[in-house]
């Protein structure tokens, strides 16, 4: 269960990157809300699963998550190039992370 609230962790800290695109200052009320919520549930969940988790897994896992997600909202929502490279490297980091599930 606390694999599935770390990686539930990692897609709020997707949320939370994403709303920081639009608080403009923390002027925008809507968005700094989806921020300030988004942060609390990420900070939140990483913080549980981590007390099952080792604590280094655990932080390896929930930024990775958020890195990929992060990088593929901006891919697909955000125009941000999308070369072989970087969609390797992404791959490389999700393999990454299903290697520390395997060895956790």
């Amino acid at each position: 269960m606390a694999w599935l609230f770390l990686l539930i962790g990692g897609l709020f800290e997707v949320g939370f990157t994403t709303c920081l695109r639009f608080v403009d200052g923390f002027r925008n009320i809507p968005w700094t809300l989806g921020f300030l919520g988004s942060l609390a549930m990420s900070m939140g969940l990483v913080w549980f699963a981590s007390r099952t988790i080792p604590l280094g897994t655990a932080y390896a896992v929930w930024t990775g998550v958020g890195a990929a997600g992060t990088v593929m909202v901006g891919i697909l929502w955000f125009g941000e190039p999308a070369s072989a490279m970087r969609l390797a490297l992404i791959a490389v980091l999700i393999g990454s992370i299903v290697g520390l599930k395997l060895l956790g």
